[in-house]
């Protein structure tokens, strides 16, 4: 008997997590604060599964809690849930001021990010148009210098092409090494619709990335685009 093919990404991981204990993990809506040492928890109550190392257990798990989702409900004074959804220990002072220091930081980096991206999209701009009306003097119409030349056929197209050229917007841009950071602003190619999203986690395998909605989505870079900034 073949044994069953192991979870590859923290995406799958954390949607068996989801189905296998439902009352505890989510994919989307309210989260709910996890038991303190619910990894020791999940290791034994999972000694038996195949598909899932402890690495990436480990892994899915720190991606879970790191979202921004998750880190808005650590509040203080909320009860964190063990596997089976039940009540366990109330989430102290400390603990809930240090999620909403790492939910500022995490926003504050994709503001920053954001900031950085539209700057350069304004700084390409007008170099762009620079080069379109460049091209333009570079063919002057050349009946304005010789009077005594009547205008042929050539120069009237000449003309028209010049002052009827639209300028191009430049196509989304390619991420490049240094925008492949967490808190980089992205469009993800899901379908045939683009969907905004923030890079979470870039791995060997492929980027994770978080999706306004909430899900966090695996891909590959090829189908990843900056995002353009909003006017």
């Amino acid at each position: 008997m073949d044994s069953p093919q192991k979870f590859s990404n923290s995406k799958e991981v954390i949607s068996f997590l989801a189905d296998t204990f439902p009352a505890c993990f989510s994919l989307e809506g309210q989260a709910k604060p996890l038991k303190v040492g619910i990894f020791q928890d999940l290791v034994e109550r999972l000694e038996s599964d195949e598909r899932v190392s402890k690495t990436l257990l480990r892994a899915s798990l720190r991606h879970y809690t790191s979202s921004w989702r998750y880190l808005h409900a650590v509040v203080e004074g909320a009860h964190r849930v063990d596997l089976d959804g039940n009540q366990d220990a109330i989430i102290e002072k400390q603990h809930a001021e240090h999620a909403q220091q790492q939910l500022a930081e995490s926003k504050q980096r994709v503001a920053d990010k954001r900031k950085e991206q539209a700057k350069h999209r304004q700084d390409a701009k007008p170099r762009y148009k620079k080069s379109s009306a460049g091209k333009s003097e570079q063919n002057p119409d050349k009946t304005g210098g010789e009077q005594s030349k009547p205008a042929g056929k050539n120069s009237h197209q000449g003309t028209n092409s010049s002052q009827s050229k639209p300028i191009k917007r430049p196509p989304p841009e390619k991420l490049s090494d240094t925008d492949l950071v967490a808190g980089t602003q992205v469009t993800v190619k899901i379908g045939k619709t683009p969907m905004p999203g923030t890079i979470n986690e870039v791995g060997k395998d492929g980027v994770h990335v978080q999706l306004n909605s909430g899900m966090v989505v695996k891909v590959p870079v090829d189908s990843l685009r900056l995002a353009r900034s909003k006017r």
